[in-house]
C-alpha cells in the first residue's frame, strides 16, 4: 500500500579498488503523513546513508524515494534536514540564519512577512530572546534549536534528523527531546530520525526501524511504538510495554553483534 513517503528498494553501492561495495540494499519503507519514524543500528550500518539519499545529498544507486507522492532527484526545500552539528553561518544572527531558508521558499513575501515567519519558528523552539544573537553567543543546545527552527521554517513535507542531539550533554539532550516532542505534536510533520539512543527513539517515534549490520545493510525488523500522544516522559516510562520494547531493541542489536563477531580460533 502506497504511503505519503515511499522508499522503494533503496540501495547504495560505492566503487572501490576491489570492485563494488554494497552499503545499503533493498531498503523498503512506507510512511504515513505526520508519522515519526526512527532508524537505529550499529555505527557504520548505513543509517546516515539512507537519510542522505532521501535528502538528495547522496546519489541513489538503486530504487527510488517518493516524498509527498513526488519522486525526488536531488536536494529541495520539501525536505528539511537537521544534522548533528547545526552548521550556522557565524556572522549571521539566529534570526538571519533562519531567514536564509525562508527567503528561498517565500521569495514573494515582504521582508516583514519573512521576518515574522523566522521569528515564529524561533519562538517555537523557545529562542525568541536570542533572535539577535550570533551563534558564538549561544550554547550548543541553543545552536541546535536554531538548526531545528531553520529546517521547520521551510515548512517541508518531510523533516530529516541525523543524530540531531548526539553532540549534546545528557540534560540538554533530554530538554531538546521534550522540545521536539512538543513541536511535532503541534505540527505533525512527517519525520525520519537517525539515532543511536534507544530511549530517544522510544520516546519520540511511532515506529522504529532496526537496520542490520553492513555490508549490504537492510531493514531487519520494524517495531510499532504504542504509547499514546501527546506524550509525557513519566507516562512513557511507566507504560507497561516500555521495558519490554526496550529489551527487544537491545536484543536485536546484540544479535547483530553476535552475527558479525569473528569466529573463535
Amino acid at each position: 500500500m502506497a504511503g505519503y513517503i515511499e522508499l522503494y528498494r533503496l540501495g547504495k553501492t560505492y566503487m572501490n579498488r576491489r570492485g563494488p561495495a554494497v552499503i545499503v540494499r533493498e531498503f523498503n519503507l512506507n510512511m504515513d503523513e505526520g508519522e515519526f519514524v526512527s532508524i537505529i543500528g550499529h555505527s557504520g550500518c548505513g543509517k546516515s546513508t539512507v537519510l542522505g539519499m532521501i535528502a538528495g545529498l547522496t546519489s541513489i544507486s538503486e530504487g527510488s524515494v517518493i516524498v509527498a507522492r513526488r519522486e525526488i532527484s536531488g536536494p529541495g526545500p520539501d525536505r528539511g534536514v537537521v544534522f548533528q552539528a547545526p552548521c550556522l553561518l557565524p556572522w549571521m544572527t539566529a534570526e538571519e540564519n533562519v531567514l536564509l531558508g525562508v527567503e528561498k521558499v517565500h521569495p514573494l513575501r515582504t521582508r516583514a512577512e519573512q521576518r515574522a515567519i523566522a521569528l515564529k519558528y524561533l519562538a517555537l523552539v523557545d529562542l525568541s530572546d536570542a533572535a539577535s544573537q550570533l551563534p558564538a553567543a549561544l550554547s550548543q543546545g541553543m545552536r541546535q534549536r536554531v538548526g531545528i527552527a531553520r529546517a521547520l521554517a521551510l515548512t517541508p513535507d518531510m523533516l530529516l534528523l541525523d543524530e540531531p542531539l548526539g553532540m549534546l550533554d545528557s540534560l540538554t539532550r533530554l530538554d531538546l527531546q521534550d522540545v521536539l516532542c512538543r513541536i511535532l505534536q503541534q505540527d505533525r510533520r512527517s519525520t525520519l530520525m537517525v539515532t543511536h539512543d534507544i530511549d530517544e527513539a522510544l520516546f519520540l517515534s511511532d515506529r522504529i526501524v532496526m537496520m542490520t549490520n553492513g555490508p549490504a545493510a537492510t531493514i531487519g525488523e520494524i517495531v510499532e511504538v504504542p504509547f499514546p500522544r501527546p506524550r509525557m516522559r513519566a507516562q512513557v516510562l511507566e507504560h507497561p510495554e516500555y521495558y519490554a520494547l526496550r529489551e527487544r531493541l537491545i536484543g536485536f542489536l546484540e544479535e547483530q553483534d553476535a552475527h558479525h563477531a569473528p569466529a573463535a580460533v
